[in-house]
């Protein structure tokens, strides 16, 4: 199946949000993407009907330093990694400098609150009625680098420019630095019509990068620790007003020594799904309840070692979709450790069964964070988006899929 190309400025980068925020408003009919046409990056709207554009922000002060864009500017500049959709209202929602805004569909901004000083940030996420924002902060230390090294693939974080690797992970290890100095991450939780700071849980020698409500019980936070040592079993973590739940324990399947990241809510709130890869090399993908202790993990095709990403459908709890993994028949090895299909994955948890339904091929580079295809299905699970650099530019294409 051959993609359409969504965005059509060849001469810019554009793509999709992080893929633990919707890119769409509820109707299917609105795309909210990522733009450097005007210089720095900047958020856009675009009518998937009309394919009008309107810019929402007016950033000219270049990407706030944060996680994954560490090589960014000390508290100004487009927090990249801070944008997050209510669908239902139309709201985007992200950091310009230490300001947390919030713009309408008409670029109206107003600013609801401050990160407070000395605070480094990460993804956010907005609850499922909008009524609340989460922005994890850490401490700035845990951030603090005068030399940066060149990133594996593990990390997520090469890039090239003029085929000259860029140095862009600190030359440390943070999750290393947060324990043996003692530093704390925040889950901060705002208050969308006040501004009002609501909810600061201090997580001490924790850095944390990804948050998310729970889509049925905003009081339900999902977190992780970035990075860990023994990220098998310090990877996930609930928050659920009172106690801190760990999501994947060691016992004989399941080692400290595990690879596991990706958290991600099914559409119904009962369970998480995520993926990894067995200290034995094999790569798996898992789901686990709100209690933790359930956790059942579908081991994948030897052969399945083109790393990529899942992302859970909006409306169906059985379904995903991938930009690697899948790997077929046949099909050469290259150089190129991310996938290149897009495939979505019916999976019948139970039986642990995937039907890997490829899409289509998405070509993208790899090269760097924001090159990830990070692909998601549109609200109605009848489309998946994705991200490629296919053609030097990055770009946002569409591929239609059948349930």
């Amino acid at each position: 199946m051959e993609a359409m190309r969504v965005t059509d400025n060849f001469s810019s980068n554009e793509q999709l949000l992080y893929f633990t925020s919707s890119s769409f408003t509820y109707d299917d009919n609105t795309l909210i993407f990522l733009s450097d046409k005007a210089g720095s990056p900047n958020i856009f709207s675009r009518n998937l009907i009309t394919s009008q554009e309107k810019q929402l922000t007016n950033n000219n002060e270049g990407i706030l330093k944060s996680y994954v864009y560490f090589n960014g500017n000390e508290y100004r500049g487009l927090g990249k990694a801070s944008v997050s959709v209510d669908p239902i209202n139309g709201l985007v929602y992200f950091l310009q400098g230490m300001n947390i805004c919030c713009t309408d569909p008409y670029g109206n901004i107003r600013i609801l609150n401050k990160i407070p000083p000395n605070q480094v940030t990460a993804f956010t996420h907005i609850s499922k009625d909008g009524k609340r924002l989460c922005v994890p902060t850490t401490d700035s230390r845990a951030l603090e680098s005068e030399k940066y090294i060149d990133a594996s693939p593990g990390y997520e974080l090469n890039q090239k420019k003029n085929n000259e690797v860029i140095k862009d992970k600190p030359d440390y290890d943070i999750d290393e630095r947060v324990r043996t100095e003692n530093l704390s991450s925040y889950l901060r939780v705002y208050d969308t019509d006040t501004g009002e700071e609501i909810l600061c849980e201090k997580v001490p020698k924790v850095w944390i990068t990804h948050v998310q409500f729970s889509p049925i019980d905003s009081s339900l936070i999902l977190y992780n620790h970035e990075w860990p040592s023994d990220c098998g079993i310090r990877r996930m973590w609930l928050w659920d007003g009172k106690n801190h739940i760990r999501l994947r324990e060691e016992n004989e399947t399941q080692s400290k020594d595990d690879w596991t990241c990706h958290e991600m809510w099914q559409a119904d709130g009962q369970n998480i799904i995520y993926h990894g890869k067995y200290k034995n090399g094999i790569a798996y993908i898992g789901r686990v309840g709100i209690c933790g202790g359930d956790n059942i993990e579908i081991p994948l095709p030897p052969q399945y070692q083109r790393y990529g990403h899942f992302t859970a459908g909006n409306i169906h709890n059985n379904l995903l979709v991938s930009d690697g993994y899948y790997h077929p028949v046949g099909a050469p090895e290259n150089e190129n450790w991310g996938g290149e299909w897009i495939s979505s994955q019916k999976v019948d948890w139970d039986k642990k069964i995937i039907t890997w339904i490829p899409l289509c091929e998405h070509h993208s580079f790899w090269d760097c964070q924001d090159s990830h295809p990070h692909p998601i299905y549109n609200h109605s699970d009848t489309s998946v988006y994705f991200t490629s650099n296919k053609d030097g530019k990055r770009a946002i294409y569409k591929v239609d899929c059948t349930i």
